[in-house]
Parts: C-alpha cells; structure tokens; sequence
C-alpha cells in the first residue's frame, strides 16, 4: 500500500528530508502591514526577524484554506496513494489542524488527519518518523503508531528574550503570562501537548539558556535534537558547543539547527532559543 504524507510550514523540515521523503508541506501565512505572504516564500527568516523590532503593526499569521489541504490530498492520490497521513501543528494553537481536518471529509477513509500537539520540529520529528516507517515498508497502523510513539518522547523547550511577543499573540495561559508581569523577565518555557508551560525565570539571557540546559540535560539519552533559534545563531551555537562538552548527556549523531520560521517566530520574538528532542 502506498502511503503518503502530508505536513504544514510550521513544522520547519529541512528542504533537503522534505524531497527525500517525498513530503507535502502546505505553508501558512504570515501577514505583514496587509501583505499575505506563504510561509518561506518573499521574505527570508533573517529578514524578518530583523525588522520584526521595528515593525509598528504586528505581523499576524493565519492558517491555510481547506483548499490548500485538498489540492495536495489529490496530488497524491493522483500519484497513486492509497492513504494519506496529515501530521499537523498543534490543534490548541491554531487553526491549521481544523482546515486539514475539513478537507479531510471529503476523502472518506483515505485521509487520516494527526494533532502532533507540537510545532516546529516537535511536529517536524513526528513527520519524519511516519516517513522511516513508510519507507520502512510498514503499514498504516504501524506508521500511526511511529508517530504517536515519537510524541509520547517527545520535549519542547524555549528560552525568549521577552514576554512581549507571546502575550501579543493571545495564546499564553495565565500561569505564563504572570511571568511577564516582572521587570526584565526571561522566560523559560515548555510545549507538551499542545499547551504552553512555565518552567522558569531568568533575570538574564545566559540564565535563561542555563535553565534550558539543565531541562534537556534531565531528559535523558536523545535519539532525535534540533538546536532552536529566532535568529540567534550565535546563541544557538554557544548552546550547543556546551551540550557536546558535557559528559553526562548522550546526544545523537545528526544535529540539526535552525532559524525557526516567521509564522512561530512572530509570536516568540528575535533572539530566542529553544530545542525539539525525542528520547531513545
């Protein structure tokens, strides 16, 4: 049985694993002073977030239609597909999972739609384990199964620079926002299932990036890590150097480390840093 599959922008897959799976990503919209702009595509990441300080309207972002979603379920029954896996981001923070979700009715039984409860390569590490078992040559089932096993190991985590971004976004509980209501706040946060979670607060940047370490350190042995980033490459490089120095920590072979895309990115504001792993 050929299976297909079939993700959103936010869940930030490399180009490169995209092609090599064969993977259909649907980009959502950022909107910027009234110009719509598909997620990757008029503005680069590091355009972006450089301009986001000075922007005097805040960008918005907006899922894809339901069209978007069956103009790619019929490509690849087209291509032959028997059933299609639709792994999106998390169904509490926007509204991509219920434009699949209605695109999906119209395919019956074909299309199986997935909430990861995650976003950027939380989503991302649950898509790429539906692609190995695929390619491993396992059923529906079984490729189910991949998925929710990869979100059960799953961790999320995320030091900002500043509150402001995430409170202008409307999707922070009030146990988060409290954190904003001191002075210079660094928050350190968690994503599981779906829900944003207070785990800390620093006074300074390199506090924050402390407690993050601390939180991936405590995980135990990684099979899967991205190193995170709204353009704080530096960040992100220094985060990692100290991961790989550190004896108590296995980390796997293949780490990836990217520039987080502006439809999450304009709700968490520049110089953030942050990591998806999954567990062995």
């Amino acid at each position: 049985m050929k299976i297909g599959l079939v993700t959103d922008s936010t869940s930030d897959l490399p180009r490169d694993l995209v092609e090599k799976h064969a993977i259909e990503v649907v980009p959502a919209i950022l909107v910027i002073d009234g110009q719509s702009y598909a997620d990757g595509e008029g503005l680069t990441r590091q355009e972006f977030y450089t301009r986001l300080p000075e922007m005097k309207t805040s960008p918005t972002t907006a899922a894809p239609s339901a069209g978007d979603f069956a103009e790619r379920f019929h490509k690849l029954i087209n291509a032959g597909c028997e059933r299609i896996l639709s792994i999106h981001a998390a169904g509490q923070l926007t509204a991509i999972l219920g434009a699949a979700g209605l695109a999906a009715r119209d395919f019956g039984n074909r299309v199986t739609v997935h909430d990861s409860g995650s976003l950027t390569l939380g989503l991302g590490f649950q898509v790429l384990a539906a692609a190995e078992a695929i390619a491993d040559g396992l059923g529906v089932e079984a490729v189910i199964a991949a998925i929710q096993s990869t979100r059960q190991r799953l961790r999320v985590g995320a030091a900002l620079d500043t509150m402001e971004y995430l409170r202008r976004s409307g999707r922070v509980p009030n146990a988060v926002a409290a954190l904003g209501g001191l002075l210079h706040i660094k928050p350190v946060i968690e994503l599981r299932d779906g829900a944003v979670r207070p785990l800390s607060a620093a006074r300074t940047t390199s506090q924050a990036t402390e407690r993050l370490s601390h939180f991936l350190r405590d995980f135990g042995p990684l099979e899967h890590l991205a190193v995170l980033h709204t353009n704080a490459e530096q960040r992100a490089r220094s985060f990692l150097g100290d991961l790989m120095s550190e004896t108590r920590i296995s980390l796997p072979r293949d780490i990836l480390m990217l520039n987080i895309t502006p439809v999450i990115g304009t709700h968490l504001g520049p110089n953030g840093l942050g990591f998806a792993t999954v567990r062995v």
